[in-house]
């Protein structure tokens, strides 16, 4: 988990402005008061102010007040934001009146904070289901150019270093997007790689994986991974992909040895992209109860800004190390 801390160091060097929309949530404040008292980053707040100063009295937090908090109901910016949800949205059908109530929800006011340079990156979902923070997010702060799918990469931390990057190895997609076309699972490839690049600080070798190693078996499935693999390499020929793969061949290098001699990942990989949600989904955790793998994320990408999802059953420190992750992704942006 060495990761963990350089990242921690590397926001310290650079804050940024991270919003947590769920300014009452317990853990959320919590955490908001070590990520001020460390120095990890700038906290903005979203809630009543009397009811998070009461909180924090009642919890024992000293440093709320280093804070930012920003009350959804009465703020200087709320007419602007309202204005900008409004020209955003109208588009589709939004009224003005419309803008003007959904300013008061504390994860459109997070985007609309996003949108117009106020805040650097996200980090919601405490009290929230992920569908609740993708909505606001998908229509205030959009999806990267060039990509039109969002998803959730975690980050593997293997009791052992035999594979992967030194025992890391990085999963996607795990989290958003059930049935990915090919040229969908190719945007969720080149997305990862990037966070790899970001978060991780090291080259990404991306394995695709199927079934079928190099034609080993014949399905729509397999050729769906085929195309996305030959799809991903054109969207971004810096980066290292291969598939379709067995996730065997991937990563041991012995098996890789018969399977797939000739490639350049085969045996090697350290990030594997999973051709469908309910494999990469099943997969993380079965690594992480039967492996005792240590799971952090998920880190979603394809947002066009830092915004990231916490599980409702989340701890004080998964949100700690997330919004460490955020400004890490935020910086990277900023280069």
């Amino acid at each position: 988990m060495e990761l963990i801390n350089q990242l921690i160091e590397r926001a310290k060097a650079n804050k940024q402005r991270i919003v947590l929309p769920e300014g009452t949530e317990e853990r959320t404040l919590k955490a908001a008061d070590r990520i001020v008292a460390d120095g990890v980053a700038d906290v903005i707040l979203i809630g009543d102010p009397v009811e998070i100063m009461a909180l924090s009295e009642k919890f024992g937090l000293s440093n709320i007040g280093r804070t930012t908090i920003i009350d959804p109901e009465k703020h200087g910016k709320k007419q602007e934001y309202a204005e900008l949800l409004y020209e955003l949205r109208k588009k589709k059908g939004m009224t003005v009146e419309e803008a003007g109530k959904l300013v008061t929800d504390p994860l459109f006011l997070a985007g609309l904070m996003i949108k117009s340079g106020d805040a650097d990156g996200e980090v919601a979902g405490a009290r929230h289901t992920t569908g609740d923070v993708l909505r606001a997010a998908f229509q205030i702060v959009k999806t990267a150019p060039g990509v039109s799918v969002v998803s959730g990469a975690f980050l593997m931390f293997l009791p052992k270093n035999e594979y992967g990057e030194n025992g890391l190895l990085v999963f996607a997609d795990c989290a958003v997007l059930p049935d990915p076309t090919a040229a969908e699972l190719a945007q969720i490839a080149v997305s990862t790689g990037h966070t790899t690049r970001t978060i991780c600080g090291f080259e990404p070798r991306i394995a695709m994986l199927s079934f079928s190693t190099k034609g080993s078996a014949k399905h729509e499935k397999v050729d769906k991974v085929v195309e996305a693999t030959r799809i991903a390499r054109e969207m971004d020929p810096t980066l290292m992909i291969d598939g379709e793969l067995q996730a065997d061949a991937a990563i041991v290098a012995s098996v890789a040895a018969l399977k797939d001699p000739q490639s350049d990942i085969a045996g090697k990989a350290n990030v594997l992209v999973f051709p469908s949600l309910e494999t990469g989904n099943i997969t993380y955790k079965l690594v992480q109860r039967l492996a005792g793998a240590q799971a952090v994320g998920p880190i979603l990408q394809g947002i066009a800004a830092p915004v990231n999802d916490l599980s409702r059953g989340c701890s004080v420190d998964d949100i700690y190390k997330m919004v460490a992750i955020t400004a890490n992704q935020a910086i990277g942006l900023k280069k």
